[in-house]
């Protein structure tokens, strides 16, 4: 596989705008997002206080850079979709692709109930799921999670849905080769590590090929 150079990103969001090739309606419902996203992280804590001032490149960025690496997916399954990146943002910016659907998996009811209303405010293809990804079955092409668990947990939330065919776009930070040495004491798996593009200190982790706990 060959490496993903990222393009100069211009002022966000608009040098956003060309490099994922979202549409002016898309872009509107992800302001929406952000608006909805202030006023419930006042009441509950969905995201860091001190990120929300970065909104477009903290969040927005790092969740819809996924769809650089993964274009032709259409359905998603988001594990521990919290405030809803990278989630939402996937729903907002596959919105108007024949056939899309983001499955956001969450077992905290509150967070459930702010994920509901956003999707259902901004008529957003996505399906909350109150429950814990690994009592799931559900047949999707691409699975993600953002600050959700170390990868040897995330590993065994997300077997089923990797060994159903998906394939494992995980947001990690820089310490991700430490979290790689960890999981393959209790998995088998094949995985490549990408640059992010919203920040330099993250990576995109891909597994591909499902899988697979030692013996």
């Amino acid at each position: 596989m060959s490496a993903v150079t990222p393009p100069d990103l211009g002022d966000l969001p608009a040098g956003f705008a060309s490099t994922v090739g979202w549409s002016d309606a898309a872009q509107e419902r992800l302001a929406h997002l952000g608006e909805r996203l202030v006023e419930a992280n006042a009441r509950m804590n969905l995201v860091g206080a001190a990120t929300v001032s970065a909104y477009w490149r903290r969040h927005v960025l790092d969740s819809a850079q996924l769809l650089w690496y993964a274009p032709q997916a259409r359905i998603w399954a988001d594990i521990g979709s919290g405030g809803g990146f990278p989630g939402l943002v996937l729903g907002a910016l596959l919105k108007d692709r024949e056939g899309a659907r983001v499955h956001l998996i969450e077992s905290i009811g509150k967070k459930c109930a702010f994920l509901r209303a956003a999707s259902e405010a901004l008529d957003l293809p996505c399906e909350v799921h109150e429950a814990r990804a690994e009592t799931l079955k559900l047949k999707v092409e691409a699975v993600t999670a953002r600050a959700c668990a170390p990868l040897d947990r995330l590993l065994g939330y997300a077997q089923g849905l990797l060994t159903g065919g998906a394939r494992g776009l995980f947001l990690k930070g820089e310490r991700v080769e430490d979290e790689i040495a960890v999981a393959r004491r209790s998995w088998r798996f094949t995985e490549t590590v990408w640059p992010s593009l919203s920040d330099p200190r993250g990576r995109v982790l891909e597994i591909a090929g499902g899988v697979h706990g030692r013996p």
